[in-house]
């Protein structure tokens, strides 16, 4: 009896120092107090559960994988759910999608409407683009005279 006793104790021993080092793991903190990150972990848990049993369904895996749709979408969805999950333990923000594009178009419709509206800045424009415009005079080859004889005599 001693002994099993005290392999009771050992194991409750090995169990505490467990417990106390999961309390001490950021990870498992971080999992305790973001309701962000457990909802994705969630999500990913049942889309790979969704998608598991379409599979088991009797079709055969290859066969689901290749051609069930709603087994490649919840496949997309849990791989989705599981990258913003990792994504969070290990601390990162979601990112702010469309900032540079966003910014770019604005600035485009701004260059748009400064061409339009200022002459000045197309010109500057223009110039830059195909060079300067060259002012030249146009001089004719055939004389006036000549061309109004051969009119009246015909």
């Amino acid at each position: 009896m001693a002994a099993s006793s005290k392999r009771a104790r050992e194991s409750a021993s090995k169990a505490g120092e467990a417990a106390s080092s999961l309390r001490s793991n950021p990870y498992v903190q971080r999992l305790i107090e973001d309701d962000e990150l457990r909802e994705n972990i969630r999500e990913a848990f049942e889309s790979a559960r969704d998608a598991y049993t379409r599979i088991a369904n009797g079709k055969g895996p290859a066969k689901a994988l290749m051609e069930d749709k709603k087994v490649q979408r919840d496949l997309r969805e849990a791989a989705k759910s599981m990258r913003e999950a990792s994504e969070q333990l290990r601390g990162r923000r979601k990112r702010r999608k469309g900032r540079l594009g966003r910014l770019l178009l604005i600035a485009l419709i701004g260059a748009g409407l400064a061409l339009l509206l200022s002459e000045e800045l197309r010109k500057v424009v223009l110039d830059r683009l195909f060079g300067a415009e060259e002012e030249f005079e146009y001089t004719s080859t055939t004389s006036p005279e000549a061309e109004t004889a051969t009119t009246q005599s015909s």
